[in-house]
């Protein structure tokens, strides 16, 4: 029963999403539309949640990121941030902390898809490292 109700639960964090996407009708909504598609073809095994009051986070055996959406800026947080690779530098928010690291993306930002793809891959490696799979 419990896989039922986590598909359910996985539909309708998906569906709110869908839901803050379409009413971002400025650049915000377009630049999470494209996140959100360059995490999901980077883990096709990602489970959109939806948490604290209205909060986009994709997960995999733990939360990968966040997308929390400002005035200003669209901002991805990585839970683990601080433990990954980020030789593109893409990193630029919360850089002081020991965990969490952000991207803040802003109306003129370009996104470099491969460097944002290889970062999710990344946070799902360190998420699933020594954690053993569920017996079906």
């Amino acid at each position: 029963m419990k896989q039922a109700n986590e598909r359910t639960d996985a539909a309708s964090a998906s569906e709110q999403i869908d839901a803050r996407i379409a009413e971002l009708t400025d650049w915000r909504g377009a630049a999470l539309a494209r996140v959100r598609a360059i995490i999901r073809q980077a883990d096709p095994e990602v489970v959109e949640t939806w948490k604290w009051r209205g909060v986009p986070v994709w997960e995999h055996a733990g939360i990968i990121c966040t997308g929390e959406t400002y005035k200003g800026a669209v901002k991805l947080t990585f839970a683990k941030g601080a433990s990954l690779p980020d030789p593109a530098g893409l990193f630029n928010s919360s850089l002081d902390g020991n965990t969490r690291r952000a991207i803040d993306i802003h109306a003129s930002s370009a996104i470099d898809e491969a460097a944002l793809a290889a970062l999710i891959r990344a946070a799902v490696a360190l998420n699933t490292a020594g954690k053993k799979p569920k017996k079906a």
